[in-house]
């Protein structure tokens, strides 16, 4: 264990060095922490292997980065500002989410030429939006606009979306096979219970955080509730069901969010945001272990119809969703591209298609698992370009180059 973490520290440094190296000619520093993961995961040097990927101490210090990023998005909650633009993001995300379902899902339904129920299968994987890679560019470059925050809450819902999707149809696609029934409920627990115990720990934290208090002493009270608050996640995960703990992050920092005051919340996330710097980093480098670049030589017309036909479907659906909601003309052309980073969470589902479909339909079972992995390398070169650029075009780049994470 010891020897994992300080290799670990070891291989965050290395990352924090090689994006420092990347930002120097204009690309986000989270390309960088990417490229680090690839090197030293199992494909490539194997520094980064089963052994310390698969510990329990990396899993609980994995939910304590997602409750960490969770974080960053829940204190953008705020309901006064969700009043003015609440009806606004839920459109954006449902167009934006749905569109690239549907898009991707008709793609590969003509020009893959396979059933229907393994196209929507795609399409499900397609929805999602992994948030780290553009929060770390928001937060990377002071990003401040329209786009910036409209992303950020969107964010939020899009998890959501995507794991409700997700779930609906890999239930309705392998009980048409085994004849069993989607269970609603199980779906709907993996979402409520998360945000519960986020809501939870969150109530009892903001009722202790509201009073000042010293920097070390605030950044120890925050660490004591996010390890209560993974404590809890974990035990649900072992025991009653597999639930993300980034919901829980990000409801635990908006209750925070909206029962202290602004001052205090602000003095609050300083204290923090080093340690959500160090976890972004950390995430995107576990992000980009798992990927194969030697995928990248092999990938053929299945994984370029799955990028095109999700990037498509993100960008319409973003324009159409913004256009729809009076958005401003910046959101509408722009929010698409930051939407495109995916890989930790198409890796994710597709594991569990892959092992839902394997003993019914191998041969899809085995395409699916290959192209995905294979689009997740390639895409998430090109999707962490593309959302600084994004950004950059919208005009919100306002701090440039010399900012640093940490």
């Amino acid at each position: 264990m010891i020897k994992g973490i300080v290799l670990l520290a070891l291989f965050t440094i290395f990352a924090l060095i090689i994006g420092k190296l990347v930002s120097k000619i204009k690309l986000p520093s989270i390309l960088g922490w990417l490229i680090t993961g690839m090197i030293i995961g199992p494909h490539a040097l194997n520094f980064m292997n089963s052994s310390i990927m698969d510990a329990q101490w990396f899993h609980v210090l994995s939910n304590i980065g997602e409750v960490l990023v969770g974080m960053l998005i829940g204190t953008e909650l705020v309901l006064e500002e969700l009043k003015k633009s609440g009806k606004q993001i839920v459109i954006i995300c449902l167009f934006e989410g749905m569109v690239a379902f549907i898009v991707v899902a008709v793609a590969f339904f003509i020009f893959a030429d396979i059933p229907f129920s393994i196209a929507l299968v795609f399409g499900a994987i397609a929805l999602a939006t992994a948030p780290a890679p553009s929060l770390s560019i928001v937060k990377e470059y002071n990003a401040k606009g329209p786009v910036a925050k409209t992303l950020i809450p969107l964010a939020a819902l899009d998890d959501v979306l995507a794991l409700l999707v997700f779930f609906i149809v890999i239930g309705l696609v392998s009980g048409s096979m085994t004849g069993e029934s989607i269970n609603i409920i199980s779906i709907l627990m993996m979402i409520i219970l998360p945000l519960a115990i986020g809501t939870a720990t969150g109530v009892v934290a903001s009722k202790i955080l509201r009073k000042k208090s010293s920097k070390g002493e605030t950044i120890l009270k925050v660490a004591l509730f996010v390890l209560v608050t993974v404590i809890i996640g974990r035990y649900v995960n072992e025991n009653i069901l597999s639930i993300n703990l980034l919901l829980s992050g990000i409801s635990f920092s908006a209750i925070i969010a909206n029962t202290v005051e602004k001052e205090r919340l602000h003095e609050i996330m300083d204290g923090i945001n080093p340690i959500i710097s160090i976890a972004l980093v950390i995430m995107v480098i576990d992000l980009g272990a798992p990927l194969d670049y030697s995928l990248i030589f092999g990938a053929g017309l299945l994984t370029a119809i799955y990028i095109i036909a999700r990037g498509i479907g993100k960008i319409l659906g973003a324009y159409a969703g913004g256009k729809l909601s009076k958005a401003e003309d910046n959101v509408c052309k722009y929010l698409g591209l930051s939407l495109l980073p995916h890989s930790g969470v198409s890796l994710i589902f597709t594991g569990i298609a892959v092992e839902t479909l394997m003993p019914f339909v191998p041969e899809y079972a085995t395409m699916i698992q290959g192209t995905i992995a294979a689009a997740a390398v390639i895409n998430e070169i090109i999707a962490v370009f593309l959302a600084k650029q994004a950004f950059k075009m919208a005009g919100e780049l306002k701090v440039q180059e010399e900012i640093s994470l940490v």
